[in-house]
């Protein structure tokens, strides 16, 4: 099976976030591993509320994706790590925003996260043949 990395467009060449992609393609699907509220440009987390931080993750999620060639509606699968499980109802409202239609399977748990982030996401996107 051949494998080909998926780039934040807009990461710094000098941006090292650890020994992974931001995504694989691999047997028709895409693999996005976990994103957080990073701004790609300036190599930073951009802490805040869980919905500043969900909204700039999923739009990370989102510019990978598309880098990809596919849409949000394409992914099929999320696993969401939240510091804090009590904001779940306000992490779900931007959540539910990204994903209008046929909604992703999804894992939601409370996890103790890096840099002080309160989420990140992963997701599977199965690309268009």
């Amino acid at each position: 099976m051949s494998k080909s990395k998926v780039i934040h467009p807009d990461r710094d060449p000098a941006f090292a976030t650890g020994a992974y992609s931001d995504g694989v393609v691999a047997g028709g699907f895409l693999f996005v591993s976990g994103q957080a509220a990073v701004d790609f440009k300036t190599s930073q987390f951009v802490l805040g509320t869980i919905e500043d931080e969900t909204h700039r993750t999923l739009q990370n999620i989102k510019t990978i994706i598309e880098s990809a060639g596919a849409t949000m509606e394409d992914v099929v699968k999320c696993t969401v790590h939240l510091a804090d499980i009590a904001e779940f109802d306000r992490y779900n409202t931007v959540y539910a925003q990204y994903f209008p239609g046929i909604k992703p399977a999804r894992t939601t748990v409370q996890s103790v996260l890096a840099e002080g982030l309160k989420v990140e996401i992963d997701c599977i996107v199965k690309l268009p043949a």
